[in-house]
């Protein structure tokens, strides 16, 4: 699917429909937003636009040539757009290229940011004179909901952290799971944060825009930086909260050897004295007397009393 926003005046207006583009509307084009293009698709706005994309596996590579660079008339960026979903998160990547005053962006599922840009860009008009502007505020929307999706995990992590201290109720392998899903999503928004840090720090040298974006984007770096610190703070909250349960964990069984262990040494004297008079030999004192079976009771029970009043004595149970 294509979208192509065009500049008339003050407004902004949308097409959808690739015959309407013609040589006067394509000249107003400030942004073709593609959502899973067809092979025709790109065919098209590359014939029409006299320009080449980026192939899938090229948008994917990691090295900053490859994320970010410039040639004599345009821009090529391609940017993680971090996808979060209840069990799992992953990072999206979107291909931007600017070109002269049009941007074009390519990507291959639907994106929270696109939908809440599209409705702010027919809101306010007049802040989207080119395409370096719309790319700019595309990028300011994504790195606010990087933030609160920080915020949110910093309140995960308070929960769990709580859970663990004041509700643990042995469900160590969800514990373990939740810790692990949480590290993972840290970590990607890590990798999101340096993917446009790196991007950010190349724009800004980049004198194909105007000066007064140069401010907008010093602000967005420091944002990243920001949330960049947060992230580290994350990881040693996770760190100190994986120890935390750890420790639980070990006190927890401990007091189930401690349980076993009382135990085993109530019931050895008993089990002593039992196998004491249950051995089959003929000189056997108690074996004809009137009350021996009464007294082999009787020192089984005091034996099992004596070692638990010994314990409570000492405060071990």
């Amino acid at each position: 699917m294509i979208k192509c926003y065009i500049r008339n005046e003050n407004a902004i207006a949308l097409i959808d429909t690739m015959t309407e583009l013609d040589g006067e509307i394509i000249d107003k084009v400030v942004w073709v937003d593609m959502l899973v293009p067809t092979y025709d698709e790109i065919i098209f706005i590359e014939n029409t636009f006299n320009i080449k994309f980026p192939t899938k596996q090229e948008t994917e590579e990691i090295e900053i040539s490859s994320r970010y660079w410039e040639e004599s008339d345009k821009i090529e960026i391609n940017s993680y757009f971090l996808i979060t979903a209840k069990d799992s998160s992953h990072n999206e990547t979107v291909s931007f290229i600017l070109y002269h005053d049009l941007l074009i962006s390519i990507r291959y599922t639907k994106l929270y940011t696109f939908d809440e840009f599209n409705r702010k860009i027919f809101a306010t008009p007049k802040q989207f004179e080119t395409g370096y502007d719309i790319f700019c505020q595309i990028l300011d929307i994504r790195i606010d909901a990087d933030a609160d999706i920080i915020e949110k995990l910093s309140r995960d992590i308070t929960r769990l952290r709580k859970h663990v201290l004041t509700d643990y109720t042995n469900d160590d392998e969800e514990i373990l799971e939740r810790i692990s899903s949480l590290e993972d999503l840290n970590m990607q928004l890590r990798e999101n944060l340096n993917d446009k840090q790196r991007i950010l720090s190349s724009f800004l040298k980049s004198n194909k825009y105007k000066h007064n974006l140069k401010h907008d984007v010093t602000v967005m770096l420091k944002d990243i930086k920001s949330l960049i610190d947060y992230t580290d703070f994350n990881f040693e909250r996770l760190d100190y909260l994986q120890n935390i349960f750890v420790g639980v964990l070990s006190i927890e069984q401990n007091k189930v050897i401690k349980m076993f262990t009382i135990v085993n040494v109530v019931f050895l004297p008993p089990t002593l004295i039992a196998s004491i008079y249950g051995m089959n030999f003929d000189l056997l004192p108690e074996l004809h007397w009137q009350y021996g079976y009464l007294l082999s009771i009787a020192m089984m029970i005091a034996s099992s009393i004596l070692p638990v009043y010994i314990f409570k004595r000492k405060g071990w149970i």
